[in-house]
């Protein structure tokens, strides 16, 4: 199911922007996988993997609006891509925000 894909705020948006701007080779390397998972979150928003409503961190909850749903994306063997899926009439996903291992981790209390 294609889905328009934003950020969830601007704060997540300047920091994809900071990547893409950036002169590091590791930042680079996350802007493209990034890019990759945005096209496939584009193509079909429900790729990721289901994150149960039970295990949702409480600052997701937390936020305003709250999220009622949370996918995770698995980028690479170190960093996950987590995002949101609404509906309006049309399908959207929003970017919440993306993490490392170990910060992913210490999110979702593991």
């Amino acid at each position: 199911m294609r889905a328009a894909v934003y950020f969830a705020d601007e704060k997540v948006k300047e920091a994809f922007a900071a990547l893409l701007a950036s002169a590091r080779t590791e930042d680079r390397e996350l802007a493209a996988l990034l890019d990759k998972a945005i096209a496939a979150i584009a193509a079909n928003a429900f790729c990721g993997t289901h994150v149960p409503k039970r295990q949702i961190p409480k600052v997701y909850l937390q936020r305003n609006p709250p999220i009622k749903n949370l996918w995770k994306y698995n980028l690479s063997r170190s960093w996950r891509l987590m995002y949101t899926v609404a509906s309006d009439g049309d399908t959207i996903a929003v970017i919440i925000e993306w993490l490392d291992h170990t910060g992913y981790e210490r999110r979702f209390g593991y």
